[in-house]
């Protein structure tokens, strides 16, 4: 049990209101678990706490459109994109992700920390100065001015940097919602954002959400996105729905693995990255797929939903994409979801793995860091 100490107050403490960037955090974990049916809220605070949104608006974290209605703008998105990704390195604290060894030189090459001998042809911008003037100054034995001769010149190792395409595929199936791995998948996944941002500028990172459809997600989309809700109860389903003329309402809380790869697999047929993988974050077996112009709802999963999945899977991988797949067991774990993601490691020679939300993370960010060092192409 926790123990707390209590005293009478003097008047001598000073309380201390929160800042605009603890406030807008707080909002920023709202957002992840429920996505945009949380802004509705500034709304209320608005007038019930006007000073508390006027902080938010100010620091630049949120805006107020011509409607009336709350948005985060991009300042904000930034935030909790860098804030998930300082999440996720203090869990990660005992690995380091340095910079990442490969066999390629030439353009789009990094200094390293490591130096060598100056060689005939080596960029002057990549001359490691202190060094160099500490040759220099051991060689004439101390002194100023400090004479600098080719044997004194030091420059940094360089390594070449592969570029890689990332298309993370992210369940929003209605059991997403269930004990936060919703809100787990979409913070790893905006950590990803502020890694390549921050660190490997030269790839490019897209988010898909799967469901019923499959669609793409920008920043913004990503942050104000939840779970589809469940809005069919039936034990057992089959219904085929048309992609060009659907009925005005479609159930959309099941799982189309299948077409979340044919989307990413087309949107890495568009980039000429090096390296190219998807990450595929989920909780359950397809209870969906496509045939022909018609997506087929089948509940409970069918080998035939599996089969035409990793048909779809095999396509990517012939075309040389790396496929990571995790799948969440924060509340059951059964074998037909292991099974599944096992089988699809094994068709295209990826890499599979059962985690709880806690370990997603961790889990992750190395399969990212190892899917770029392969270089498939060119």
């Amino acid at each position: 049990m926790p123990q707390f100490e209590f005293s009478k107050w003097d008047g001598s403490q000073n309380f201390a209101p929160q800042s605009a960037d603890e406030l807008f955090d707080h909002l920023s974990d709202y957002l992840m678990d429920y996505g945009e049916h949380v802004l509705p809220s500034l709304e209320d605070w608005e007038q019930e706490h006007p000073d508390v949104v006027d902080q938010l608006v100010k620091r630049g974290y949120v805006e107020k459109d011509r409607e009336g209605r709350f948005h985060i703008t991009p300042k904000g998105i930034r935030r909790v994109e860098n804030k998930a990704l300082e999440h996720l390195f203090q869990i990660q604290s005992r690995d380091k992700l340095g910079r990442h060894e490969t066999e390629f030189r030439g353009s789009g090459q990094t200094m390293l920390d490591e130096s060598r001998p100056y060689q005939f042809g080596d960029p002057v911008a990549n001359l490691n100065m202190q060094e160099t003037l500490k040759n220099a100054l051991h060689r004439q034995g101390g002194g100023f001015p400090i004479s600098v001769g080719e044997d004194d010149l030091i420059v940094h190792e360089t390594q070449y940097q592969t570029s890689c395409a990332t298309v993370v595929l992210i369940d929003m199936s209605g059991s997403m919602s269930r004990y936060g791995k919703y809100a787990s998948a979409k913070r790893v996944a905006m950590a990803l954002q502020a890694l390549v941002r921050s660190r490997y500028q030269s790839d490019t990172i897209q988010f898909v959400g799967f469901y019923t459809y499959a669609t793409p997600l920008s920043e913004k989309e990503l942050l104000y996105s939840a779970p589809k809700p469940v809005s069919i109860y039936d034990p057992r389903v089959r219904l085929r729905i048309p992609l060009d003329n659907p009925p005005s309402f479609v159930p959309e809380h099941f799982t189309n693995i299948q077409a979340g790869l044919q989307f990413a697999r087309k949107t890495l047929q568009r980039s000429a990255a090096a390296n190219q993988q998807i990450i595929v974050i989920t909780d359950g077996e397809p209870t969906a797929h496509i045939e022909g112009r018609e997506i087929v709802l089948i509940y409970p999963p069918t080998e035939k939903s599996a089969r035409l999945t990793l048909a779809e899977a095999k396509r990517c991988a012939n075309e040389g994409i790396r496929i990571s797949s995790f799948a969440l067991i924060e509340d059951y774990f059964y074998f037909g979801l292991t099974n599944f993601v096992d089988q699809m490691a094994e068709v295209t020679g990826g890499v599979s793995a059962t985690c709880n939300a806690d370990d997603l993370g961790n889990m992750i960010v190395n399969s990212f860091v190892n899917g770029r060092k392969r270089r498939n192409r060119g």
